[in-house]
């Protein structure tokens, strides 16, 4: 192989580059919460949904242990859509009448084409040739649910008439046909206008011609390698310079009951029902169904054109099995020869110890299947030894199920992500390693870890493997460039959960020993106690080992605020019962802080609210957009639960997220600039952050000399932060190493608020003094003056170009706020800043609690907020932090909020049928349509006039029994 060296050649300038995603999958509408179950290790299998095939009818958990039954499943779990299905025909100029009669995969797939478009930076970014764009999906040749229900109408319904020809040949053809007519009646009207929709061949055809794409668009199958087939066909097609842009992807929608029944007999499926890839309890795989698409460019026209890019696709290989025992067995020749020619296209060495640090395997959880690919990952790899470090492995099938054709591009839109963000996602289910392992360099990522190659660039492969023997294999890499010295923290999110919720206690009294007296009967509520007294203790969940330590607090009778789940106060800051009237409550919203924004989406859900919009992206511009979207999200959240500031204020880039939250702006100026932003919209100079285990003076002292270092942030007492090239900040560490400071880089480069900045501050004067300025609708302070801003509008524009010149005064600002009456400090979003708050008012009299923590769920942490803010007198809304009854109104807000329902325009979304059930007639017909037939019928077991088919239909069945009874004597 090429690579020999310890630094190989660089992706070439014909490779493709990534610069646009979209993805609709099991709990993921788009590609952001796609990205966020990922890193969460959300478990996203569920039963069937009965829409699609009726368990009553079909379901038998035992039919694993006898003979194959066609129309018996031994397993009713998979990985589904249903909810987050849902397309506006309006946005592509599709007449609504023609959805429900198409195909759902084609509008599904043109969906998702078009949000990798918009992910991409919408159509301004697309080649002004549209002869140069192309598009090519995997779709199965399976018969789709609108073909069924097709099928359904036009053969079904005249095999139902002609056995009742055959069963009651008395029956006069007017019956039959009435028969026939409510059955094909169940089914909706006729749409022959929709029948183009039910072409197989037009999945990339339709999108192709909604989006005038006018390149080669064509649609292929090649069972669970569609995918990657597609990708390599679209590098093909740009390495030979036949197109400038390719939408590569599949898609895969089919979950009748036919194509249960075929894995089924094939006993591919888990009895089980748990899929469990590469551990030795493994039993089978779970269907599973979605859609992704990336969208391709050639890696020297995406630089040139200033394109984001996920990641470089270095090579592609396919490769056939050949002549086998079965079309079944996967051979591990056919896959060793798949892997071997996508690295050879590479130029790259898979046994090089430094060539790979994750591999997305196809990873099915059935036996065969997954000791065929460890051989191979052995073969390919190499085995563990010296000087060969592991790599990490995964599958998404743990997550999501077998989604077939889509299977390749669930796990290329994965190792993308991963490579994006450098954080390896994690496995599920692998708690007992297959034996196979120990062959191999693979290591299971089973929690989510930074990912960090050194100096060498981040590299992922990706296996699909397809039934019938054909194989493939992609080798990806980080785009040039984007390598750092480390990797930044991974983004914790919390996992979806079923549990109880937490409970919560809250008493109030008039003394402590009143409450200890309280807490012994431990009397729970939901809400606040009726009794408004001045001593208040709240706990969350209220343990044993919890009331415990409630009592120590109250014999102690001093604050306590938040410390193992516990708030009390013998006098609270706020209401009646304050110790100092006038007390104020700031919001303090965070900047760029070491972790990425949290996830909030569960609060959105819970209160009712649209999601915020969050790319989750690891770039300077992404964090930033996100961190504000996130900070105007959690005041509405606030809001909504009664909780209200009285000034707003900001640490760093925080502080025009308070700006934009009083309405300095308007909102839809706001919405427009920050549309416009993209990864590469801010140039900024290589300057690197560390943050000190000292104060700003200390600080200060360990810069002097240094021309290209300075301090940029006086956080509090305890912790600065100082900014400079990177050989001369080395050197301010070095100095305070030796004085036992602790220093530590933060995971971002900008410049801001240091003079370094001030060559670039043209690139943003421009666009502030664009943005209409209107009256605060709160005071709004600023940690650069540590005042509140000035009235005049020049004033306020002229502070903004400050605020990027200057160091944060954070330190500062907390003490002159304190001063002025606030007591309590809500960090709006997740970091350190009540970690500051409480180092500079150490000893007085405050509160400073977050309304985010990345430690748990949003809904779970404002809970804690609410405890702590009520504790001081204050009164949330506790009716709206109940859970809310049931799953629908959850699934309800993922639908309107979670990629696929969200528009685009003013047209709504138009939830998708997946389904092809069973036909039910009950009460299609008038009661006199039809009447049973002479003799003694069997008692009907429902109303006779409610049901008149069915009740007939029992006649006839009863009648016809009773004559072959007779027959057989």
């Amino acid at each position: 192989m090429p690579e020999t060296g310890a630094r190989p050649a660089g992706p070439r300038p014909t490779d493709a580059a990534i610069v646009g995603m979209g993805a609709i999958f099991p709990g993921a509408g788009d590609l952001a919460a796609y990205w966020r179950n990922l890193v969460a290790g959300t478990d996203c299998v569920t039963d069937v949904p009965p829409g699609r095939w009726d368990p009553d009818v079909y379901y038998d958990p035992h039919a694993a242990e006898g003979p194959a039954r066609s129309d018996r499943f031994y397993c009713r779990r998979g990985g589904f859509l249903d909810d987050l299905a849902a397309f506006d025909p309006t946005r592509f100029g599709i007449m609504p009448a023609a959805v429900p009669g198409a195909e759902p995969d084609q509008l599904l797939a043109l969906s998702a084409v078009a949000d990798a478009v918009a992910d991409a930076g919408g159509e301004q970014r697309l080649p002004a040739d549209r002869s140069r764009i192309g598009v090519i999906l995997g779709r199965g040749g399976f018969m789709g649910v609108a073909t069924a229900r097709l099928d359904q109408r036009v053969r079904t319904a005249h095999q139902l008439a002609g056995t009742l020809r055959e069963l009651a040949p008395e029956w006069p053809e007017s019956k039959i046909s009435a028969v026939r007519e409510a059955f094909q009646a169940s089914l909706g009207p006729e749409q022959p206008e929709a029948s183009i929709g039910l072409v197989p061949s037009f999945t990339a055809a339709r999108t192709a011609n909604r989006l005038d794409f006018r390149g080669p668009a064509y649609t292929l199958d090649a069972a669970c390698a569609s995918a990657l087939l597609a990708v390599d066909q679209a590098v093909g097609l740009l390495a030979a310079g036949r197109c400038d842009l390719v939408a590569a992807g599949a898609v895969h929608h089919c979950h009748i009951a036919t194509l249960w029944s075929v894995f089924t007999q094939l006993r591919a499926l888990s009895p089980s029902q748990h899929i469990r890839p590469f551990d030795r309890r493994a039993d089978g795989t779970l269907l599973a169904e979605g859609t992704g698409v990336v969208l391709l460019k050639r890696l020297a026209d995406a630089e040139r054109d200033g394109d984001r890019v996920y990641a470089v696709v270095r090579g592609v290989g396919v490769a056939g099995d050949g002549r086998s025992s079965s079309l079944m067995s996967p051979q591990v020749e056919g896959q060793v020869a798949a892997l071997e020619q996508a690295w050879r296209n590479a130029g790259l060495d898979p046994a090089h110890p430094a060539a790979l640090g994750l591999l997305e395997a196809h990873g099915t959880g059935t036996p065969v299947g997954d000791a065929a690919e460890l051989a191979t990952l052995a073969r390919v790899f190499g085995a563990a030894g010296a000087g060969r470090a592991p790599v990490g492995l995964g599958s998404v099938k743990s997550m999501l199920g077998h989604t077939m054709q889509a299977a390749g591009i669930a796990g290329l839109i994965k190792a993308a992500l991963a490579v994006h963000h450098r954080t390896l996602p994690p496995t599920l289910h692998l708690d007992e390693p297959h034996d196979g392992l120990a062959h191999t360099r693979m290591r299971p990522v089973t929690e989510a870890e930074p990912w960090d190659a050194g100096r060498v660039p981040l590299r992922a492969g990706v296996n699909a493997f397809g039934f019938g023997g054909i194989n493939a294999h992609a080798v990806l890499e980080e785009a040039p460039g984007r390598r750092s010295a480390a990797a930044p923290p991974v983004r914790r999110v919390p996992p979806l959960r079923t549990a109880e919720p937490e409970r919560t206690v809250l008493l109030a009294a008039h003394t402590p020993g009143e409450l200890a007296q309280a807490l012994e009967g431990l009397r729970e509520s939901a809400g606040a106690p009726a009794d408004d007294a001045p001593c208040r203790l709240a706990l969350i969940g209220p343990t044993p080992q919890r009331r415990a330590l409630a009592a120590k607090i109250l014999a102690r009778g001093l604050p306590w605020r938040g410390r193992g789940e516990v708030w009390f106060t013998p006098s609270p800051l706020f209401g009646p019962h304050a110790r100092q009237p006038g007390a104020r409550l700031a919001f303090v919203f965070p900047g760029l802080e070491a972790e990425l924004p949290p996830c909030v989406d569960d609060v959105a859900d819970h209160l009712s609210l649209p999601r915020p919009r969050v790319a989750g992206g690891s770039g300077l511009v992404e964090r930033a957009v996100d961190t504000l979207a996130v900070g105007r999200f959690l005041t509405r959240a606030l809001s909504e639960l009664g909780i209200e500031p009285d000034l707003l204020t900001g640490h760093s880039l925080g502080e025009w997220t308070a700006m934009v939250v009083a309405g300095m702006y308007p909102p839809e100026a706001v919405d427009t600039f920050l549309g416009s932003l993209r990864p590469t919209s801010l140039a900024v100079p290589d300057l690197v952050y560390a943050a000190l285990g000292c104060g700003a003076r200390q600080a200060a002292a360990a810069v002097a000399g240094l021309e290209r270092a300075a301090v940029s942030h006086d956080n509090c007492p305890h912790q600065s932060v100082i900014c400079g090239d990177p050989q001369q900040l080395a050197e301010a560490v070095r100095r305070l190493a030796a004085q036992g400071v602790q220093a530590q880089e933060m995971p971002f480069r900008s410049g801001f608020h240091t003079p370094m900045w001030a060559p670039y501050l043209d690139q943003v004067g421009v666009a502030f003094d664009a943005l209409p300025l209107r009256d605060p609708q709160r005071p709004v302070w600023s940690a650069t003056t540590a005042a509140a801003f000035p009235e005049d509008p020049s004033s306020i524009r002229e502070l903004v170009l400050r605020h990027l010149l200057e160091p944060v005064r954070f330190q500062e600002l907390t003490r002159r706020l304190y001063e002025t009456g606030v007591r309590a400090f809500v960090q709006v979003g997740a970091g350190s800043l009540t970690g500051f708050v409480g180092d500079t008012l150490h000893g007085q009299d405050h509160l400073a609690a977050a309304a985010a923590d990345h430690r748990r769920g949003g809904t779970a942490q404002l809970r804690r907020l609410a405890a702590a803010l009520w504790t001081e007198g204050l009164s949330p809304r506790w009716d709206r932090l109940l859970p809310t009854t049931g799953s629908a109104r959850a699934a309800d807000r993922a639908a309107v909020t979670d990629g696929a329902a969200a528009t685009n325009g003013s047209g709504t979304a138009v939830r998708l049928d997946l389904g092809s059930p069973l036909v039910r007639l009950g009460g299609t017909l008038p009661p006199t349509a039809l009447r049973a037939p002479a003799g003694p019928p069997a008692p009907p077991a429902h109303p006779p006039l409610a049901e008149p088919i069915r009740q007939a239909l029992d006649a006839v069945l009863a009648e016809t029994t009773a004559a072959t009874t007779a027959a057989t004597r």
